[in-house]
């Protein structure tokens, strides 16, 4: 007799009373959304694989590991959606949106997949809530931003809700950092793995966000990003943690917050719930502002956020 079919490792069938429980999240996201003039996108599930390497960044975990990744029978190479900033992207600049009165601003809800090893609230085909703001390089876009996800956590009553607030600078900051941050690595290269050695030249800041518990000793005592930002990134942070105070969200300045994907810039974020153990991390986002002009767009600021509905659902 052969074994009874099941749902692959790191993916879960949704059922009632589940079902009712996610659906009151999306509705209170929709409304949250709408009314800060966010209107609906839908991107397809798979992109042209190019679309992720170049706007993700072919050095970061997801590009490099965790992508779900073929070629059709015409031969394209075809990814499934890893995550949801680089395809709003790559539609603002396919459809002329830079010929619209700007800023756009733009919410979805879409599956996304990652071969990672799945945990608690983290599967490998997860749902993402998330917004877009393109066309604006203003700090207030990003006060907003942030405020959209605060508001969104506070009316589903989020237990324990931190904020970690961070900059990545700009190409002028990443540079005089580098000059410090490389040969910080290179005196304590014999403490790391090899594949921290490697991205020692690829991407340094990557290694601030390793689990890896050697790589973590090495870089507790690494220059920050912070600490080299230039005038006009500094004045932007400046500018957003002003407002987020006259807004009263509470945040924790974490100069070491370095997100997952290679096109940040500036403004970086991410919101955390105390009651999930050592993986708290709900949301999170940033500012990507060279992002439509690698996928062949042209110079465009943008940010946004996702937040996985699984977790949210914890």
């Amino acid at each position: 007799m052969s074994a009874r079919p099941s749902a692959p490792r790191g993916t879960h069938d949704v059922l009632p009373p589940e079902t009712r429980r996610r659906e009151h999240l999306i509705d209170t996201a929709r409304t949250v959304f709408e009314s800060y003039a966010y209107e609906a996108i839908v991107t397809p599930t798979f992109e042209e694989t190019e679309v992720f390497v170049r706007g993700v960044g072919a050095s970061t975990d997801i590009v490099r590991k965790e992508m779900y990744s073929f070629a059709d029978q015409g031969g394209r190479e075809l990814t499934l959606r890893p995550e949801g900033t680089a395809p709003v992207a790559r539609a603002f600049v396919q459809h002329g949106m830079h010929k619209l009165q700007l800023p756009v601003k733009f919410w979805y809800l879409a599956p996304m997949f990652r071969q990672e090893a799945p945990q608690k609230g983290r599967f490998r085909e997860h749902y993402q809530l998330g917004v877009e703001v393109l066309g604006s390089d203003s700090p207030l876009v990003d006060i907003e931003v942030i405020a959209v996800l605060a508001d969104l956590y506070q009316r589903l009553n989020v237990p324990r809700l931190g904020l970690r607030v961070s900059s990545m600078g700009d190409p002028q900051s990443r540079a005089a950092h580098r000059e410090a941050l490389i040969p910080h690595l290179e005196r304590n290269a014999g403490r790391l793995p090899e594949e921290a050695r490697r991205r020692m030249t690829e991407n340094p800041l990557r290694l601030f966000d390793s689990k890896d518990d050697g790589v973590q000793a090495v870089m507790a005592d690494a220059p920050l990003l912070g600490d080299y930002l230039s005038a006009g990134a500094r004045e932007h942070y400046d500018a957003v943690l002003q407002g987020l105070d006259k807004l009263g969200i509470v945040y924790e300045v974490d100069n070491a917050l370095v997100r997952g994907m290679d096109y940040y810039t500036k403004t970086v974020f991410e919101f955390t719930c105390g009651n999930l153990g050592a993986q708290s991390a709900i949301g999170g986002g940033g500012r990507y502002d060279g992002l439509v002009e690698e996928l062949g767009g042209p110079p465009t600021p943008g940010i946004g956020f996702g937040t996985g509905v699984e977790r949210l659902l914890l």
